[in-house]
């Protein structure tokens, strides 16, 4: 079988990571699995071919991106949160890998990537993966506490608009108008699954969970005390990291940090942060902490994880929590709130802490429970076997392999029923 991802985003992280972690999985299992993308990195893999190359192609990219934005700005007092129109992209149907693939397999294709009037011209069995909620809503990526995504959208809180016939309504039904109802979609975690069975689009939708993958072949344990002596951690403190692509967007929740941590005693800790952040929420830490900015190195990531003694992820909204699952490879038991995403991850008490949504005390008593915890030992034990037996990339790529066959077996079963006719 041929599988065309369609991935934007640059490869190194976000969404477009655990796609190309899918990828490379996918091949381990025999599946002729190629990905088109518009990152500028293709990480040196000949099964990547990528439209934001060179020059030309950057360029391309950054028209593409202004011009799917553009109507979002028409909105003066709109807030200041990604929001996608889907009005832009490149010609996917026009390209030799369409004409190559089996199947297309969508994941995070916006910023003027992939168009909606393209998905409706493409004329192959569709598999999309919901790697956040915009497929599903007016333009915005997460709703945060909006359920307008239920009812078909209008009157958009992000917008700032006040017209039920606004520019997210449009949105809305036009993606009812272009989707194909046969696209089989993909939640990376139950609550994905549930919210997209929700929404007015995919109500009707064939929906299945598939939980995002990591490698626990290149997030695995290293020697704490090593680590932190590599990467010139204070041994003699319990170490607290938090990382994320941006750890000060909208919801990854780092102000309920910032509050948690004002109510310990800090002098037993030192915080560290990897990742792009807002330097002035920084420097309203009143205690020892590091900041290595933003990694791309496997190593350095593995080393940073690996040093720490707990992980936090106070986002609000998420639709998995990939870095809960490296962090959870490599030994580390993590704090996040009992909502959405982490849900799937964390064992509460067993091999980590799911703090009350979304009060910063209780996400403090769950870094003093994992400080204070007798055994951590058994903690970071339990941790990584959790992400190996649940989260590994071997054990989801077989579970895509056999929806491609699922699909492929439908879809030739349909073939022969027109020709019997």
């Amino acid at each position: 079988m041929k599988v065309l991802h369609i991935v934007a985003g640059n490869l190194n992280g976000g969404a477009a990571k655990g796609a190309y972690c899918l990828h490379t999985g996918l091949r381990n299992v025999g599946v002729d699995s190629k990905i088109l993308t518009n990152s500028s990195d293709i990480i040196g893999d000949p099964s990547v071919t990528s439209i934001g190359r060179g020059k030309k192609g950057k360029i391309r990219n950054i028209v593409r991106a202004q011009l799917d934005n553009l109507p979002s700005k028409f909105y003066k007092k709109r807030e200041d949160r990604i929001f996608s129109t889907g009005f832009a992209g490149v010609r996917l149907t026009n390209h030799p890998l369409y004409g190559w693939a089996d199947i297309i397999h969508l994941h995070w294709i916006n910023n003027g990537f992939l168009s909606l009037w393209q998905i409706k011209k493409i004329k192959k069995p569709i598999v999309w993966t919901l790697r956040d909620m915009w497929p599903m809503t007016g333009g915005c990526h997460y709703s945060m506490s909006c359920e307008n995504y239920q009812t078909g959208c209008g009157h958009c809180k992000q917008l700032n608009s006040k017209n039920s016939l606004d520019l997210s309504r449009f949105i809305v039904f036009l993606k009812a108008k272009t989707y194909p109802r046969s696209i089989k979609c993909v939640g990376i975690s139950d609550w994905m699954s549930q919210i997209a069975s929700r929404s007015y689009i995919f109500k009707d939708y064939d929906i299945r969970t598939i939980h995002n993958n990591i490698d626990t072949d290149d997030f695995f344990p290293v020697n704490k005390e090593t680590a932190k002596r590599v990467l010139g951690i204070d041994i003699q403190k319990k170490t607290v990291l938090v990382g994320a692509q941006n750890i000060s967007a909208f919801y990854k929740g780092f102000d309920h940090f910032l509050a948690a941590i004002k109510m310990l005693d800090c002098e037993q800790y030192h915080f560290v942060f990897f990742g792009e952040a807002d330097s002035h929420q920084l420097k309203s830490i009143r205690s020892d902490f590091t900041n290595f900015g933003f990694l791309q190195d496997l190593i350095s990531l593995r080393l940073l994880y690996s040093a720490a003694d707990i992980f936090v992820a106070p986002s609000l909204m998420e639709a998995f929590g990939k870095t809960i699952a490296e962090a959870m490879a490599c030994g580390t038991p993590v704090v996040a709130f009992d909502a959405n995403g982490p849900k799937d991850i964390i064992d509460h008490e067993i091999n980590g802490y799911l703090a009350k949504p979304f009060e910063p005390e209780d996400l403090k008593k769950g870094i003093q429970w994992i400080a204070n915890h007798p055994q951590p030992e058994m903690l970071a034990t339990k941790a990584r076997k959790k992400i190996v037996q649940c989260f590994d990339v071997k054990m989801i790529s077989q579970k895509y392999k056999d929806l491609y066959e699922e699909i492929l077996s439908e879809t030739s079963g349909n073939t022969n029923d027109r020709r019997l006719k």
